[in-house]
């Protein structure tokens, strides 16, 4: 109990500090950012153009999927189309950095390389799907207004009073999610994953990808955890269906999504992880 009391408080603390200041340095730098001229890119008539350069943000910035929703909140508050913003919610996790650099060193480049064409081309296809069914109706307007033009470039004071009505709303959610999470992560033992997944069959992807989800497997733990598995014989399809759906949802994160997304936007989110990750793992299967 006394560890998951200590990742609760961990994860609690960090997710707050992350949350904050992403929040406060996005507001600082709006006043910086030609949003009407972004705008005007992203919101083109080329869409792929503006997918595209969705997913090159989303690889630049390497957040979790937790400290992925401030931005998720902030472009969304300047009208970035919903398509957009929603191939950088896929993307930004599962392109990060750290996780590529993991996959390079322990399933080799070739590996990475089709990683990173699959998460990319499945985001960008979710994304515009969404949108396609209408999906955009399901975001809560309460996170898309009050937001006032700055009349200034650089204003701390504004910025500051924005990032605090934000954490205010925000704060009782990631609270509750750092909770699930810490009880999940200290309780959920890798030697029961490996046991029950160390198998060659195809049905343990799609189970693999289901339980990646409520582990929420920090970034920090991927390179032990990736190594045990696989050393226990986990199959190739299955650790890589795992991996990209623990990086790309996570329990804290859906309790964050459900402050600013309807029931069925968060539910819809689940499904394309899900699907993200099942894909991928049979990809890896067949090869």
């Amino acid at each position: 109990m006394a560890d998951v009391l200590k990742s609760f408080l961990f994860i609690a603390v960090e997710l707050t500090i992350l949350f904050f200041f992403i929040s406060l340095i996005i507001g600082l730098v709006q006043g910086y950012i030609p949003y009407e001229k972004m705008e005007r890119t992203l919101a083109g008539k080329n869409k792929f153009l503006a997918g595209l350069f969705a997913l090159f943000f989303a690889f630049v910035t390497p957040f979790c999927s937790c400290s992925t929703i401030p931005v998720v909140v902030n472009m969304l508050r300047n009208k970035i189309p919903f398509s957009i913003v929603m191939v950088f919610l896929f993307a930004s996790p599962v392109l990060d950095p750290t996780i590529l650099t993991i996959m390079g060193v322990i399933l080799g480049w070739k590996v990475t390389l089709i990683y990173i064409l699959i998460t990319a081309s499945l985001s960008l296809v979710i994304g515009f799907t969404l949108e396609a069914f209408g999906f955009e109706r399901s975001v809560k307007n309460v996170m898309l207004t009050g937001f006032e033009p700055r009349t200034k470039k650089f204003d701390f004071r504004s910025s500051l009073k924005e990032t605090m009505k934000l954490m205010k709303s925000v704060l009782p959610y990631l609270l509750i999610g750092a909770a699930v999470g810490a009880v999940i992560h200290g309780l959920v033992p890798t030697e029961w994953i490996a046991r029950w997944f160390g198998h060659d069959a195809w049905w343990l992807i799609p189970v693999a990808a289901i339980v990646g989800i409520p582990l929420y497997i920090r970034l920090s733990s991927m390179i032990p955890i990736s190594q045990v598995l696989i050393l226990k014989g986990m199959a190739l399809g299955p650790v890589m269906a795992m991996m990209i759906s623990s990086a790309g949802a996570s329990l804290p994160e859906l309790i964050l999504l459900k402050s600013i997304f309807k029931k069925e936007l968060v539910i819809a989110f689940v499904m394309s992880v899900i699907s993200m990750s099942t894909i991928s793992g049979f990809i890896f299967y067949l090869i």
